[in-house]
């Protein structure tokens, strides 16, 4: 003990007492006193990151004397946070006990604060890991529809977007590691996009206004794919899966790998997925002879083949990395609904061998991203964060083998996170927001003119511990400019069916062959604030209140439409225009405003133990809203197929004709809750709840169009060591409270299952899994969608497939 001293003596004259002092050390265990391995500790407001060995034990060397925020988080448990202060003794030994979460608990990454399920004041949600493989499905919608408040507007299963408390098109954006995908498919829902979730690492999504963060493209909420395309080390890892689905011959395949030496770090992935049309259950149909039976039937023009790959490089520093992707996106899909020539002529079926002639889409995307994380020693700045996209966008819809109508998105962002150092205990910093969108549309469908958007905009977000409290605050402010040089104002023959069909004919085609064209330039300042708090009252519970006020500026599509959308079966018009005393559409008087959101968010958790939940109740009042109304006039697709086509009978007459829906503005109220309890029954044994609604109305009356309805489900889980299974029940209840000349759509249940089986086989990890969906058979029509007569749900399908892991 006497030479130990010594030593400890000469050390400390050969070294300042600043190096010896200010460590932390000590061991991370759960309730039972067991060692937690890969605990990860971090130090709030800095870049100090450490983990547990295999005796739960760490350390955090070379600190400064001072108040210490440590946040402890270990899979599987939930989130610990401890206040420790260093002051002039050299080691500080502690010690954490972790209890049990039966709600999985992971970070945000598309935040520059802390944010999570359990620990927030807005609610967030993350799907990862063998759930997100489990749920995954070839559009994003339709991935993520089973999480609480996240619906899916569901279109025929080849394209989908995900609807957040009853928002969904330009109210939600969707990121790719916090970048715009930068598709079209927040223009139409029979726009596909273009992201892919099985090489993805997790999902994310930002329930509620995400202004502050994204900026008012997202004051309906934020989803975020998020991968390791740009990667952060280079430990050799990866994953592969091959699939296999009955009710549409889907046939999957994809990998992603990351591996490197000590300074470059490599990854690449690939995916390839092939379908034909879905079959769907029916109670009965109808034969052509009048007869009735039942049995399946596919849903039309619903197959498609995709595939992509992404390789990327980084280059790892002391002090962080900075890095380059590039990924290939390809896919095309049948567009189910998006056919013309339905009902021809006899002589006309005899020349064309198809009745109809179906559409599909052609989609091709680069993307080019650049990611970069620097760890600073600065007196004020601690980290900064740099993200940087290029993407190059263009889908074609193909009609008989030509090129119908071309969409076209180019795009360049670059985002800048400063985060400081910690000031009077606060955590969080500044960010930098540009945006420049070139959007563009060609073709007989091209029903809103190019148009530019950019945007620049400064946040701020900031977060301090008080004691059992924790306070969330956030502002942002932004630029954004909308030009269209080349808006157009045709002079259509829009008429009720109801009016007599004698129109003269002439006058019909001087009126069609009449268009104004115009510039529209629109300059918008919207401001968000937003402010939370978290209130740990007793141990393992929490409130959380979140209010915030958010702008959005309306989209080109919203402003500047004017034409048909056959995805829709509609023919939009903007709010740039309106219907004059006549009936005659023109140029709107009505001033072009922002739309503003005033929610709230009111939260209650139980953070750990055996039974874990989260209930939410949220009120969002919007002004300003933008949505479109069915003005009950009819106007000519542009598909004209027989010059004698009014020669047939009244239905024949209007085969040609979209029923014309114009933007308008109106004060909207949104209301409802989310409710998800998770109960660990045995080590074994897992029962989750969930439930949520969304009421949808205008505030002086009436329901906004495709709500979801009232839902709620079970899963019921075993797990052990090798073997997983799951059984998930979901009820979608009747959804009656419906828009003018929209229908109402009856309830339906939804069983699905899946059970997995982990092997080793040459020391490869291996899991092969079956899935089976909608084992009842149930023919469900989802009210969200516009298809729903159409293409209702798939049927019955069993999904068999094999992962391998490395």
């Amino acid at each position: 003990m006497k030479k130990k001293s010594q030593l400890a003596l000469l050390i400390a004259a050969l070294f300042p007492a600043s190096v010896l002092a200010k460590t932390i050390q000590g061991t991370v265990v759960n309730t039972q006193g067991s060692a937690i391995s890969n605990a990860v500790i971090e130090l709030e407001g800095s870049d100090i990151k450490v983990t547990t060995d295999k005796n739960g034990h760490f350390v955090i060397a070379k600190l400064n004397n001072g108040l210490k925020e440590l946040h402890i988080v270990a899979p599987g448990y939930a989130h610990l946070h401890r206040d420790i202060t260093i002051d002039t003794d050299e080691t500080r030994s502690v010690s954490f006990s972790l209890q049990r979460s039966p709600i999985e608990v992971i970070d945000i990454e598309a935040t520059p604060i802390h944010m999570s399920a359990m620990e927030s004041a807005s609610p967030v949600s993350v799907l990862s890991g063998e759930k997100l493989r489990r749920d995954q499905a070839a559009t994003l919608g339709d991935t993520l529809e089973k999480l609480p408040g996240v619906n899916t507007n569901f279109h025929g299963k080849v394209a989908s977007t995900p609807i957040i408390r009853g928002l969904s098109g330009p109210r939600v954006l969707i990121t790719q590691n916090g970048l715009d995908v930068s598709d079209v498919s927040r223009v139409g829902p029979d726009h596909s996009v273009a992201s892919e979730a099985s090489t993805a690492q997790q999902i994310e999504v930002l329930r509620g206004p995400a202004t502050l963060f994204y900026g008012s493209g997202a004051i309906g909420g934020v989803v975020n794919i998020v991968d390791n395309r740009v990667p952060t080390d280079s430990t050799t890892r990866g994953e592969w899966n091959v699939e296999h689905n009955s009710v549409d011959n889907q046939k999957v395949a994809s990998f992603n790998a990351t591996t490197g030496t000590d300074s470059v770090a490599f990854y690449a992935d690939a995916f390839w997925r092939e379908a034909d049309d879905y079959e769907v259950p029916v109670a009965a149909d109808i034969d052509s002879d009048g007869e009735s039976h039942s049995g399946d039937y596919t849903v039309e023009n619903s197959n498609e083949e995709s595939d992509g790959f992404t390789v990327g490089a980084s280059y790892l520093m002391d002090n962080g990395f900075i890095g380059l992707a590039v990924e290939q996106f390809n896919r095309q899909y049948g567009i189910p609904g998006h056919t013309h020539g339905e009902e021809e002529e006899e002589e006309e079926e005899e020349e064309h061998s198809d009745e109809e002639e179906s559409v599909f889409a052609d989609l091709e995307q680069t993307k080019v991203q650049l990611l970069g994380e620097f760890n600073l020693n600065n007196k004020w700045l601690n980290k900064v964060n740099l993200r940087a996209g290029h993407t190059d966008y263009e889908h074609a819809e193909i009609e008989g083998g030509a090129v119908g109508t071309t969409f076209k998105n180019e795009t360049n962002e670059l985002r800048i996170d400063l985060l400081h150092n910690q000031f009077s205990e606060w955590n969080g910093g500044f960010s930098f927001h540009y945006k420049n969108s070139d959007v563009e549309a060609q073709g007989e469908e091209a029903f809103t003119p190019p148009s530019e958007t950019e945007s620049f905009a400064v946040a701020l977000m900031e977060e301090r511990h008080f004691g059992d409290f924790l306070v969330q605050l956030g502002g942002r402010i932004e630029r954004v400019e909308l030009n269209a040089s080349n808006v157009l104002l045709p002079s259509i023959d829009a008429h009720a069916h109801n009016e007599s069909d004698e129109h003269d004919d002439h006058n019909h085609e001087e009126e069609t062959n009449f268009t104004r064209v115009f510039d529209a330039e629109h300059e918008f300042t919207p401001v968000s604030l937003s402010a939370g708090v978290v209130w740990d009252f007793t141990p393992n519970y929490n409130l959380g209140l979140s209010v915030s006020r958010s702008e959005r500026a309306p989209s080109a599509s919203e402003l500047l439409s004017f034409g048909p959308h056959i995805g829709t079966a509609t023919y939009e018009v903007g709010a740039l225009f309106d219907l004059d005393e006549d009936g005659h559409l023109g140029l709107s008087e009505q001033t072009i405003d922002l739309e503003t959101a005033n929610n709230i968010d009111l939260t209650f958790r139980k953070t750990q133990g055996d039974i874990g939940f989260i209930f939410n109740a949220f009120y969002n009042q919007v002004d300003n809203y933008y949505y479109q109304i069915n003005t009950g006039l009819y106007a000519e697709s542009g598909h004209n197929h027989d010059e004698d086509e009014h020669n047939h009978d009244d239905e024949d007459e209007h085969s040609e004709e979209l029923p014309v829906y114009l933007f308008k503005t109106d004060d909207v109220i949104l209301h409802g809750f989310e409710a998800q309890i998770a109960w660990q029954l045995t080590d074994e044994f897992k029962l989750d709840l969930f439930s949520d609604y969304v009421r949808a109305r205008l505030k002086d009356g009436g329901d906004l169009p495709r709500t979801p309805p009232l839902r709620f489900g079970s899963e019921l889980s075993y797990n052990t060591e090798k073997l997983s299974a799951h059984i998930h029940v979901t009820r979608y209840q009747d959804q009656d409270r419906t828009a003018p000349e929209e229908t109402a759509t009856d309830g339906y249940t939804l069983i699905d299952a899946s059970v997995s089986y982990d092997l080793s086989i040459l020391n490869q990890d291996l899991s092969l899994y079956l899935k089976g969906t909608n084992l009842t058979d149930t023919e469900a029509r989802v009210h969200s969608s516009f298809l729903k007569e159409i293409a209702p749900r798939p049927g019955r399908s069993f999904a068999l497939g094999i992962r391998g892991y490395f």
